[in-house]
């Protein structure tokens, strides 16, 4: 089977490698490198230009983040298309207090910090204020193909979403990953490795 796995913010394609090594060898990756895909810093360029590239294809897609607001959003626009979904440390209607907090600390970071995320350091102020506004509830009861809903047990600050995600969208389980916290793929790929092989299997993905 082919995975298509969506990075966070912050992060590259590279840093779902050790999570794709401890995966079954009949499973795929296609790591997408999000931020090569427009040079517009928004998220509307971004969903555009992801929908585009994914095409009429059925997809499996696994989200951190980011990647997972992506992944949901296509979702609930392309439901035939899309045939399971994996949310990590997912949002479905944007925190503003969080992403205010989170775009005044960047504002003091050095540009430096944002070399090896791809995007200048105004490009993320950007892309990260784009997507205030965004709110999939009313999308959320649409899902039908099968879901896991993936939060470390340190990440605080996603696990409120996580549950009512798991609550809201019919066909969804939520897993939470001990001693991990926002970036699961980089905290416990093993772990996550395990989970993701899990739910494959008891979706008939992969034998």
């Amino acid at each position: 089977m082919d995975v298509t796995f969506l990075h966070g913010l912050g992060q590259s394609p590279q840093d779902w490698a050790e999570t794709v090594a401890h995966l079954p060898e009949n499973v795929t990756a296609d790591c997408t490198d999000l931020f090569s895909l427009c040079g517009e810093a928004s998220y509307l360029a971004l969903y555009r230009a992801f929908e585009e590239r994914c095409g009429t294809a059925p997809l499996h897609l696994c989200g951190l983040s980011l990647g997972a607001v992506l992944a949901l959003d296509f979702a609930a626009n392309h439901i035939r298309q899309t045939r399971s979904l994996v949310l990590i440390a997912p949002q479905y209607k944007m925190p503003r207090l969080l992403l205010g907090v989170q775009n005044l600390i960047f504002r003091f970071l050095p540009e430096k910090t944002f070399a090896e995320t791809g995007l200048a350091k105004g490009d993320v102020l950007r892309l990260t204020g784009s997507m205030a506004k965004l709110d999939f509830r009313q999308e959320l009861k649409q899902i039908a193909c099968p879901v896991l809903i993936v939060c470390g047990e340190k990440d605080r600050a996603n696990q409120k979403a996580a549950r009512e995600l798991a609550e809201q969208i019919p066909s969804a389980a939520r897993q939470t990953v001990s001693g991990a916290g926002h970036e699961v793929n980089k905290d416990a790929p093993a772990a996550l490795a395990a989970l993701l092989s899990s739910f494959y299997e008891r979706i008939g993905a992969i034998p």
